[in-house]
């Protein structure tokens, strides 16, 4: 069996040296993962032309692709924990390239369902998800930036696969496409080569500037006792639960999973349906898909700034706040984007979308992961996922069909936006009066208790306790700085 990712829990993060190897591997596979399904909407007409379908059928592509992504997150957690990052991710490169290679072949718009989205889909959910619990396990007190950081892959990604796909549709057919875009998908094998687990270090073994406690060593001889401990800690991680529940009682992971739905509903409409909007106003294809990549420009920078923005020492207590800030700032993106009838005012619209996009997706899995830690992040993340599955799969088929049906790409827009504004208001609403308010009475109850309760810190000696005083100061200190966390 591979180290779980349980296994890694007692390793101290480096926040450098081999974690940077896996930050890029993490970028590369948000890349692929969050863009592509949205890159696909470029061969919609072509696919539309060939099996005779409507918006809303190609829609369902991308819409089942994330649904695959999102919803396989349990089942990626239990594979994780149990066999570890690396092996399978190594087999989810192999399941997105097969898929993406056997859709070359189809012949109707079911078979695409079955190869492109459920197939790719899982193989992209199976090296998506573990590449996030790498990044826990390896970043620490940079996490925030390296979030970031791994969260600029999508835009990168999506600057990049929307032309691309369109130059290789002109010249190749989208059956020739699918064909090369299966190869490149080959590469996430080689991000989950990369994923090299951390390696525990017990308490103890090392002193002072990372020496080994020799001293320790000689004081304390085995015993046959301590040989039974030892066996039994190294026993424990393999009775890890695949799948931990208990992290549904915590107040802050409920609330984050109600916005998230919501959020979910409207998020990845707008660029799967802006391509064919664009062409639908008149403007020429390779026009209308570079409208994708100004989207991924902007968002390359604005996902490292916003990376960095929620590193500071005064904002990170306050990362849920500032992702109902992004959320309500999409969501007024999205509903302004109604009014715009012009390629000029698409490209103006690109580029708020992108900026307000880029702060959504920098800072959603770095809350998670201030609200359960990185040691439950893998059940969270996974349990997460699965519910807002529920959401991707109805999200772009039923904004595809109100196209269908009423011809109004405007209404769309205004509906998506509106969705965004009330998970922001939610989230940050329930993040106060259930939480902060909550956390900032106990504290005050707990501190006028310390206060009657601690001992005086000086004797008749005049000795002061300085251990004693130490621990409080540590304490309040501790409350300070972290927060939500």
């Amino acid at each position: 069996m591979g180290a779980g990712a349980g296994d890694q829990s007692g390793a101290h993060p480096p926040d450098g040296g081999w974690g940077w190897v896996v930050l890029l591997s993490c970028f590369m596979v948000t890349g692929f993962s969050y863009a592509f399904p949205k890159a696909i909407s470029v061969y919609s007409k072509e696919l539309m032309r060939d099996f005779g379908v409507g918006n809303s059928d190609t829609a369902r592509i991308s819409s089942i692709m994330l649904a695959m992504i999102y919803g396989s997150g349990p089942v990626s957690s239990i594979m994780v924990n149990k066999f570890g990052c690396r092996p399978v991710m190594l087999i989810g490169g192999v399941l997105a390239a097969g898929g993406m290679v056997a859709a070359s072949f189809t012949t109707n718009i079911i078979q695409l369902y079955v190869t492109a989205s459920v197939i790719t889909g899982l193989g992209l959910a199976l090296n998506f998800q573990p590449s996030l619990i790498m990044i826990g396990h390896y970043f620490d007190r940079r996490r925030p930036l390296a979030n970031g950081l791994a969260a600029a892959g999508s835009p990168v990604f999506l600057s990049v696969l929307s032309p691309l796909g369109q130059v290789l549709v002109d010249h190749y057919g989208w059956r020739g496409a699918f064909l090369i875009i299966g190869g490149l998908l080959l590469n996430c094998c080689t991000c989950g080569a990369v994923m090299r687990p951390l390696e525990r270090r017990r308490r103890g073994d090392q002193g002072a500037g990372g020496e080994p406690n020799t001293q320790q060593s000689r004081e304390t001889q085995p015993s046959k006792l301590s040989d039974r401990e030892t066996k039994k800690q190294r026993e424990q991680p393999q009775k890890k639960k695949l799948l931990d529940f208990s992290v549904l009682r915590d107040k802050g992971l409920v609330i984050y999973i109600i916005a998230k739905f919501i959020v979910v509903l409207g998020l990845f409409v707008p660029t799967i349906l802006l391509v064919n909007y664009a062409k639908d106003l008149g403007v020429p294809d390779r026009d209308a898909a570079f409208l994708l990549s100004i989207i991924g420009f902007v968002d390359i920078f604005a996902r490292p700034t916003c990376g960095i923005v929620a590193g500071l020492r005064w904002v990170r207590p306050r990362n849920a706040f500032f992702f109902s800030l992004a959320l309500v700032f999409n969501g007024l993106t999205n509903v302004c984007s109604a009014w715009c009838t012009d390629y000029r005012g698409l490209v103006v619209y690109c580029v708020f979308f992108g900026l307000s996009y880029g702060m959504v997706g920098a800072l959603q899995f770095e809350v998670l992961m201030g609200i359960v830690g990185p040691d439950s992040f893998s059940s969270a993340l996974g349990l997460v996922l699965l519910i807002e599955s529920v959401a991707v799969l109805i999200g772009a088929p039923l904004a595809g069909r109100l196209v269908d049906a009423y011809k109004n790409y405007e209404l769309v827009f205004y509906l998506v936006g509106g969705q965004l504004i009330a998970a922001g208001v939610f989230l940050s609403v329930a993040s106060y009066c259930c939480l902060w308010r909550t956390k900032a009475k106990d504290t005050a109850t707990v501190g006028d208790k310390d206060a009657e309760a601690d001992p005086p810190l000086t004797d008749g000696n005049c000795n002061i306790d300085w251990a004693k005083h130490e621990e409080n100061h540590c304490h309040a200190v501790t409350w300070k700085e972290g927060g939500m966390e």
